[in-house]
């Protein structure tokens, strides 16, 4: 259970600074309590499809993975940035990415920053 708090809010930092520094990535709210909020559902969303999407995605891509020497993960980490703009959408949280080249910045962005906190957030192992 513990991992999993640590994940999400690694994953909540992580979307916030690429809400923060990129323009076509928006989360909008009434005051700063309901952006925080929104931004750990949001991303509950994003570690949800990066669970269950993710890796259906990278066993059908698996050749592609090796052609490109790892790069598509990048274009992978966009789609699932995208879908979960799209599924946010759907449950009428206020979070939106707009268009692909957003979502590969937001993606390489994410990546990082989830990597970065992930050495300072204490973890279970």
């Amino acid at each position: 259970m513990k991992n999993f708090v640590v994940k999400t809010i690694a994953n909540a930092g992580a979307l916030a600074v690429a809400v923060w520094l990129l323009d076509k990535i928006t989360l909008t709210g009434d005051n700063t309590g309901r952006k925080a909020w929104t931004l750990i559902l949001v991303a509950l969303v994003f570690g949800l499809v990066n669970a269950v999407v993710k890796p259906l995605v990278k066993v059908l891509t698996f050749p592609l993975f090796i052609l490109t020497l790892g790069l598509i993960t990048l274009v992978v980490n966009a789609l699932m940035l995208l879908l979960t703009s799209w599924v946010c959408d759907k449950l009428d949280l206020s979070f939106h990415v707009d268009g692909f080249w957003a979502a590969i910045w937001g993606g390489l962005i994410i990546s990082i920053v989830s990597w970065a906190l992930h050495l300072v957030l204490p973890d279970e192992d």
